[in-house]
């Protein structure tokens, strides 16, 4: 029994560890090698298949564009045109400022999470034991030292750093707008304000507290809430392929479900992001 629980464990460790790459005193080091390597380890795996599957957006929108046609579109022209339409009409619905960039912004948001997301329908087991045969035949690897994570959204690195973006973002739009001053003011002032000058110096330190957990509360909510869905989602398809012949039907059953948290945690970036951006750009004070 305790032999099988820690054959499951390890199965579940292995399939829930990155492909690491970094850099040490001895050279580039790889997987167990980069333990104690500190901060500057890559996921390599999180990095291909995001960056792989961010051209992948690129290129089919790029193809449907340059095959549109004024005519009878299609049926892969009228999915497309529907996808922008649905995008533009939630940014026009939401985004209150003026700027051309929170279109794009929110279309290449929606995409790209959907197809990180999208990854989470291959079965769990495939494409990390094409992985192991590839390492151990090609290469002389143990395939058990051979890690593979198809979903860059079960990754926090790469959620946080699409929240990051986010972020920065925020900020850039809110000086752009309101200027440093306006800024500093919004952070320093609100909620709580007085006429009296020196209750309102007073208060400055409330404000800018709460202000500022506020302001660092909507990255980590972006970040958390990606991760932590697919994350979840991610380990259950690994709790389910590892009861045998009898993961197909359940793992079909997941998968249906599955695919409304895949949508809709898309969605939900993409809707956050522009209600973030929209907040930011307002002068309203």
């Amino acid at each position: 029994m305790a032999a099988e629980e820690v054959s499951l464990s390890g199965h579940i460790q292995h399939h829930l560890t990155n492909a690491k790459m970094c850099s040490t005193d001895t050279g580039l080091a790889f997987n167990k090698a980069c333990s104690d390597s500190g901060f500057w380890t890559w996921h390599v795996d999180t990095l291909a298949w995001s960056i792989g599957l961010g051209l992948l957006f690129l290129w089919v929108f790029k193809s449907a564009a340059s095959k549109a046609t004024l005519g009878v579109p299609g049926k892969w022209q009228c999915f497309i045109e529907m996808v922008v339409e649905f995008v533009d009409l939630n940014v026009k619905d939401t985004f209150h400022g003026k700027s051309k960039l929170i279109a794009p912004l929110a279309l290449t948001i929606f995409v790209w999470v959907f197809l990180m997301n999208l990854m989470d329908l291959i079965p769990v087991d495939f494409l990390p034991a094409l992985a192991g045969f590839i390492g151990s035949s090609a290469f002389g690897m143990d395939s058990h030292d051979v890690y593979m994570k198809i979903v860059p959204t079960t990754d926090i690195n790469l959620t946080a750093a699409l929240a990051i973006g986010v972020f920065l973002l925020m900020i850039g739009y809110s000086i752009k707008i309101k200027g440093i001053k306006g800024f500093i003011a919004e952070l320093t002032l609100h909620p709580f304000s007085s006429d009296n000058k020196l209750v309102q110096v007073l208060l400055i330190p409330f404000n800018l507290l709460l202000e500022t957990i506020a302001l660092v509360a909507k990255p980590f909510s972006l970040a958390l809430r990606l991760f932590g869905n697919l994350y979840a989602g991610e380990l259950i398809f690994i709790l389910i392929g590892a009861v045998g012949l009898m993961q197909l039907p359940l793992h079909f059953i997941w998968a249906i479900f599955h695919i409304l948290v895949i949508v809709l945690q898309a969605f939900v970036f993409m809707m956050l992001t522009i209600v973030y951006l929209s907040m930011a750009s307002s002068d309203n004070h």
